[in-house]
């Protein structure tokens, strides 16, 4: 599974990039507002920082509007993915984006029927939220589970991405189900080093090596 931060803040993704394990960036029109900064400038930055799918939403709601916008927010970069809402005119957008060769992450996907209209309109990604259902006493892992059994039956090519993973047990089962790709905020990846045993057994490890070789001096 592909492992995409869900963030737009530049100092995250430099220290994520750091750790060499990230393939990819996901943003929305509230990430981008939080960083104060235009979206044409801010994916800009963040393709000199990943080399992998970004992707960039959109924020006109009517299809042609759409169309105009993620037209020129595809020639910003060759790894911008236009993001679209799983709306009509989001669909339609997304299959005339299709016929021209643009890559689209259709999102705030919440039903298996929603991410089979997005895989009918050719969309390169689908983002079904897990959080956001779990909100809501709805259990979010079924969705993933569903959408991939759909895709699988008939052979779609849409990549599955679990969005709004917000603890590492998330990301693991997402990864378990067979998500393509797992979005998360910056806290989610950082938490997924954490282990107290790990943390113990280096803890005596390193005790055990300074013991040693300070018997021998």
């Amino acid at each position: 599974m592909k492992i995409f931060l869900d963030t737009a803040n530049l100092d995250e993704l430099k220290k994520a990039a750091s750790w060499g394990i990230v393939d990819g960036v996901t943003t929305n029109p509230s990430l981008i507002a939080k960083e104060g900064i235009k979206i044409e400038e801010q994916v800009a930055r963040i393709c000199d920082i990943i080399d992998g799918d970004i992707s960039a939403e959109v924020v006109a709601t009517e299809a042609k509007a759409m169309i105009v916008e993620g037209t020129a927010l595809a020639k910003i970069h060759k790894n911008i993915v236009v993001k679209l809402p799983l709306t009509r005119d989001g669909i339609q957008a997304a299959a005339e984006f299709s016929k021209e060769g643009i890559r689209t992450n259709v999102t705030l996907c919440f039903s298996p029927a929603q991410a089979l209209l997005a895989a009918k309109a050719g969309a390169y990604i689908i983002s079904p939220f897990v959080g956001r259902l779990e909100d809501i006493a709805q259990l979010g892992m079924e969705l993933i589970e569903s959408i991939c059994t759909i895709y699988g039956n008939y052979g779609y090519t849409t990549q599955v991405l679990a969005a709004s993973l917000r603890s590492p047990l998330h990301v693991a089962q997402a990864a378990e189900i067979g998500a393509d790709i797992g979005t998360m905020p910056f806290k989610t990846l950082d938490m997924m080093f954490n282990h107290p045993l790990t943390d113990k057994g280096l803890e005596t490890f390193l005790k055990d090596y300074a013991k040693a070789f300070a018997e021998k001096k």
